[in-house]
């Protein structure tokens, strides 16, 4: 009986975790309202091409783990290898001074 209450109260507590999402802030800019779609953290560079096309321009890789960087005209994607690490949105505002 004891070990039954344990995995209810387990699977309770793994139902009812709330689900949060990263938001990473640039000094001096403010986010847009407007929703920008772009490649998730994970996914591999086949996967960001037949999404999202071509980039406008590849940067080189640089560093060990090697970290690349496309330029797509909205937004920037970061890979560590052939992975997705980071996509960051261009049309986010410049806070006056």
């Amino acid at each position: 009986m004891r070990s039954e209450i344990y995995i209810i109260a387990m699977i309770f507590s793994l139902i009812m975790s709330p689900v949060s999402a990263e938001t990473t802030v640039i000094p001096g800019h403010s986010t847009s309202d407007r929703v920008q779609v772009m490649p998730k953290r994970g996914e591999k560079m086949e996967s960001v091409i037949s999404d999202f096309g071509e980039p406008v321009q590849r940067h080189s890789a640089i560093g060990e783990p090697p970290i690349t960087e496309w330029v797509y005209n909205s937004f920037r994607v970061y890979f560590e290898h052939e992975i997705v690490l980071h996509s960051i949105d261009m049309n986010t505002l410049i806070m006056p001074k």
